[in-house]
């Protein structure tokens, strides 16, 4: 390969390529890959000793709560996007049960007017498809910065609850990209309510929100999808027997599987931590976590995200059940899952297509996912042998803490990387915060006519 100038170059990393893992250098300019191949006599502004270690593509957390506007006291886009960079997330897709909801035109603006020049990693936002806002979805939908539609089908969100089949069939048929969903049954969440009512242990939590709750809702989805012809992404399977139904879906529906729900298990999770592991849908026994890992071994799952949803430890205190759910996640996934890796329950390969191109398909996004000329120069570069010991006191979010503290991984991200700029290097993040909103396909003017 000629020798050209450069601005940065990744050496001699193994980096995982469309065309498989191999130690090779990739030469970035103007915030683009633009070489692959032997850059050893090459010039560059900056160069990057990358030998021994692993060169993934940026990866993506598809699913955040980063609290603003109306939460700050649990978390703000500033701290949540310094947790994902920490992490060696490259870029995130943050919900919209904010305060006030993102399902206007005005709540989207303000969003972006927030996280810019504070958010340290790239970022895109989910507007809310409600029965407030339906008539205005397929333009919402495709205004700049949103990476599609969000339904919650059973939970405590107020405007955003859309627990009737009429109400989510509106929403399914005005627009076209990507629907997201919370698939848990409202009725039978209200039904089942008397048995935690009065005060219940933690324990409860997966009793209450059976397997029946979620797979009554993701059954009922299925066949609204199938009527409106709109494809859907599942948002945190938790049981077997939602994988046996979405496998038969696949034409219509993709997948999301939580890190926490393939790597903590019931009753353990609850008896070390309490109302700590307590989230929607709940930690499920060893059988079902199980059968999560069977899904994802066999091409079900698409997509591993974190639901990054954090409360202060205040908060989650509150005896069962007025303690909130939702627990952090941005900043442990990618050691976490690294550590699967490395006790064999998935490959490095499975790993880039479930947090890198999987998020980047699904979502249509523009030049990320793949470590390919012409896309974005975003790298997260990880030590497969580096062993760490997960700490609160690491965790950059508002809320301070994490389900996975004390816990020892192997393998560790080193460095994050966006559009080729290093944001994070050995714990330290560097610079100040350059995250610009993810461009989508659908969403890029399509170019005027050559004359």
């Amino acid at each position: 390969m000629p020798s050209a100038h450069y601005d940065l170059i990744l050496h001699s990393g193994i980096a995982m390529t469309p065309s498989g893992r191999t130690e090779v250098d990739i030469g970035v300019r103007d915030g683009t890959i633009v070489a692959i191949g032997d850059l050893r006599t090459a010039d560059a502004g900056e160069r990057i000793d990358c030998t021994g270690l692993h060169i993934l593509p940026g990866v993506i957390d598809s699913q955040v709560h980063f609290r603003e506007p109306g939460a700050e006291h649990k978390e703000d886009l500033a701290a949540g996007s310094a947790g994902a960079a920490a992490g060696g997330v490259t870029a995130f897709f943050e919900m919209p049960n904010t305060s006030p909801l993102t399902i206007t035109e005005e709540a989207i603006q303000d969003k972006l007017d927030r996280a810019a020049e504070r958010s340290w990693t790239d970022h895109a936002f989910y507007v809310g498809g409600s029965a407030a806002n339906i008539d205005t979805l397929p333009t919402l939908e495709n205004k700049p910065g949103i990476c599609g539609v969000k339904i919650f089908m059973g939970a405590s969100t107020g405007d955003l609850l859309s627990p009737d089949d009429e109400t989510i069939e509106k929403i399914l048929r005005a627009g076209r990209r990507v629907v997201a969903v919370h698939a848990e049954d409202n009725d039978r969440l209200q039904e089942r309510a008397h048995m935690v009512a009065e005060g219940a242990d933690v324990s409860m939590h997966p009793e209450w929100r059976d397997v029946e709750v979620c797979l009554r809702a993701t059954t009922r989805l299925l066949r609204l999808a199938e009527k409106a012809g709109r494809r859907v992404h599942v948002l945190h399977i938790t049981t077997g027997q939602e994988m046996a139904l979405l496998a038969k879906h696949k034409h219509i529906a993709s997948v999301e599987v939580l890190a926490n729900h393939l790597t903590l298990a019931a009753p353990d999770a609850y008896d070390r931590l309490g109302s700590l592991a307590q989230q929607n849908p709940p930690v499920r026994d060893a059988a079902q976590r199980a059968a999560l890992w069977q899904a994802l071994a066999a091409g079900i799952v698409d997509i591993v995200a974190t639901d990054h949803a954090p409360h202060t430890l205040e908060e989650k205190a509150r005896p069962y059940p007025q303690s909130p759910s939702g627990m952090p996640g941005v900043q442990t996934l990618v050691p976490v899952m690294l550590d699967h890796v490395n006790a064999g329950r998935l490959t490095l390969e499975r790993l880039v297509d479930l947090v890198c191109t999987g998020p980047a398909r699904i979502f249509r996004t523009a030049r990320k996912g793949r470590i390919a000329v012409g896309y974005d120069a975003d790298f997260t570069v990880v030590d497969m042998a580096a062993k760490r010991e997960i700490k609160n006191d690491w965790i950059k979010s508002v809320s301070g803490w994490t389900p996975f503290d004390g816990v020892t991984v192997q393998g560790w991200p080193i460095a994050t990387i966006i559009r080729g700029n290093t944001v994070m290097r050995d714990d330290e993040l560097l610079g100040k915060p350059i995250g610009r909103p993810v461009q989508f396909q659908e969403t890029i003017p399509p170019l005027e006519p050559a004359s």
